[in-house]
């Protein structure tokens, strides 16, 4: 699953895209788009941008559909080849290729696509204006805007996963502990969570899912999307900038927070049975 400003998207299990909200730039024209293995959505987590988005599917093959707002070229994704997992922020795309290697289009007036020499990355995350990654040592890298120090994950060691918000940065340790960076209101007490199998970044809230399936949040909840802690046998978990979404083990999908343009309207997906967190493709030779 992935959410974006405005939407929210899921890929079934037969390869197909389900995707609903706001549509003013085709963000949620997926319907043609088959042999999917991945999804992601971009927009800016700023409440005061009401910007559109844009959608990423990564197809079986390596290649990358995109559709939605392309103003800035982020949506130019047609000559990608050989692409293991996608991440999405506000203008610009990156893939990381099955080398270990990244490839990027759209803005990047932020150094957001400053990675030409990093190798060895086994998992990528884009935020509004920086991109975060882990290397296959379990090291991490950040570039672009560093306002808060969400770019600040240079000593962060043993790392397996990243998730990038507005201005900040969550980093997933292989013992099931989070590490943090940036403002830190958005991700203040996720340090203390234990027993973690993915998280997610939104606009100024981090949220985790644990071994046992259940969700633990913090951060702002204005809008009511850290509400979670009711939320029972969660496999996956996206955030949007204020809006959280969960996937069952039966396939069923839970949301919480904004409901401004029906990105909550996924009561009725059913995206297919799982039994691990979902996660985008690894590189071979990643942990």
């Amino acid at each position: 699953m992935a959410a974006g400003q405005r939407h929210t998207v899921g890929l079934r299990a037969d390869g197909t895209v389900a995707a609903v909200g706001a549509d003013s730039a085709g963000e949620c024209r997926t319907l043609r788009w088959q042999d999917v293995v991945a999804v992601a959505a971009g927009g800016v987590h700023t409440a005061r941008n009401t910007g559109s988005s844009h959608t990423l599917g990564l197809r079986a093959d390596g290649t990358v559909f995109a559709c939605g707002w392309n103003a800035q070229g982020q949506c130019e994704t047609r000559s990608w080849r050989g692409v293991a997992a996608v991440a999405a922020g506000w203008r610009f795309s990156v893939g990381l290729r099955g080398d270990g290697t990244l490839v990027g289009t759209g803005r990047a007036a932020e150094g957001q696509l400053r990675f030409e020499e990093w190798r060895a990355v086994v998992d990528v995350s884009c935020g509004d204006w920086h991109t975060a990654a882990v290397l296959a040592d379990g090291t991490a890298r950040a570039t672009g805007n560093n306002a808060a120090g969400q770019c600040d994950v240079g000593h962060w060691t043993r790392i397996r996963a990243v998730a990038s918000g507005y201005l900040h940065t969550l980093g997933l340790t292989g013992e099931g502990t989070v590490r943090a960076a940036g403002r830190s209101r958005a991700w203040a007490g996720s340090e203390q969570w234990e027993g973690i199998a993915a998280v997610a970044a939104g606009s100024r809230h981090s949220v985790g899912l644990r071994t046992d399936g259940t969700v633990v949040a913090v951060g702002e909840s204005e809008s009511g999307q850290c509400d979670v802690g009711g939320w029972r046998s969660i496999v996956a978990i996206a955030a949007g900038p204020a809006h959280t979404v969960g996937l069952r083990a039966d396939g069923a999908v839970v949301a919480t927070g904004s409901n401004s343009h029906g990105q909550l309207g996924v009561g009725s997906w059913r995206l297919g049975r799982a039994v691990a967190p979902l996660r985008a493709r690894r590189p071979h030779g990643g942990p």
